[in-house]
């Protein structure tokens, strides 16, 4: 008796629609194991370095927390965006590296947004 197997296929990116910048596309990384401990561990100095600077009432501490959340946009797209189609900066087709040194601000929060939330699977999600 033959048994059919199934096989299921995982694309381990998804495509996302800008709506900041209409018709351009990105590919950001789903979670996987590996990259879900990369990413905690990348992150945990950065966050408890932001809850510092965000606890303190002065000029200097509120600048030094903008930046800290600019870091942290920086390191969620370094790790997370896979590809843009669709924008050229500065007569050269995007990459993850024009993108964050010389891409729209709203773009790269925009991108930034969709990897914390690839991140941040919900409880229901995770027992499926």
């Amino acid at each position: 008796m033959s048994h059919s197997v199934e096989q299921v296929e995982w694309a381990s990116g998804e495509w996302v629609d800008s709506r900041v910048v209409p018709g351009v596309r990105f590919a950001v990384a789903k979670i996987s194991l590996a990259r879900r401990a990369e990413i905690s561990r990348r992150m945990r100095g950065l966050m408890s370095e932001l809850e510092f600077q965000s606890a303190g009432t002065g000029l200097t501490d509120r600048l030094a927390a903008t930046e800290m959340e600019a870091r942290i946009d920086r390191v969620y797209i370094e790790w997370g965006l896979l590809e843009v189609t669709g924008l050229v900066i500065d007569g050269a087709t995007a990459t993850v590296e024009s993108v964050v040194e010389r891409g729209p601000e709203a773009f790269c929060r925009e991108i930034a947004g969709c990897v914390r939330k690839q991140c941040h699977v919900s409880g229901e999600e995770r027992k499926n």
